[in-house]
């Protein structure tokens, strides 16, 4: 059929900053904690934080579970110093379904989310094409990922330029990079405006 194309887009925007306490707020569960937020308005996956007031939680632990990237199961046990102190996570969560602490804190302690983020390009093998990515006044990264950035191979790397509302196109010859096990992209809220993703 002439004009058919098997091209499709993928669309990321993500300006929803780092907030210590957006999934949960001040509290001192002895178990289960009650959740203020579930997952963020950019439909993207975020790694969290617990951040606790008192200076004697040392080996104390959250254990949080939700989904990834993808909408697969995930769990993450952040322990606690002996500090009042942020500590982060690893893992990207797109949903937290239970924040679970282990004992009762000694004083309030927030999760919440910081900058770095990432999101579902596609789930399943894929080519691709293309992509275009609006940068902000702020240099920063973009990674592509074979599978989800917890298990994953990062193929390549991008990078944004730091001038801000300026776009950067980039086509891949030939057949395109293969992701054979979905393709996820990481980045830092705050360096992007947008990106596209082209695929097939």
């Amino acid at each position: 059929m002439a004009g058919y194309s098997d091209i499709k887009v993928t669309f990321v925007s993500d300006e929803v900053a780092a907030d210590d306490n957006f999934i949960v707020t001040a509290a001192r569960p002895d178990t289960v904690a009650t959740l203020a937020n579930t997952s963020f308005a950019s439909g993207g996956a975020r790694i969290l934080t617990v951040t606790t007031a008192g200076t004697s939680d040392n080996a104390k632990t959250n254990t949080i579970v939700g989904t990834d990237v993808f909408g697969d199961a995930l769990t993450e046990v952040i322990t606690s110093t002996g500090s009042a102190e942020a500590v982060d996570g690893t893992k990207y969560f797109l949903t937290i379904t239970s924040v679970t602490s282990s004992a009762q804190f000694a004083g309030n302690m927030e999760v919440g989310s910081i900058a770095s983020a990432a999101q579902a390009v596609f789930s399943g093998r894929v080519r691709l094409k293309g992509y275009s990515i609006v940068s902000t006044g702020t240099a920063g990264v973009v990674e592509l990922i074979n599978g989800t950035p917890e298990s994953g191979t990062t193929l390549f790397k991008a990078q944004t330029i730091a001038t801000d509302n300026t776009t950067t196109d980039y086509v891949i010859p030939n057949e395109g990079v293969v992701f054979a096990n979905g393709m996820s992209v990481k980045y830092t809220v705050g360096t992007i405006t947008m990106m596209h993703f082209y695929y097939a």
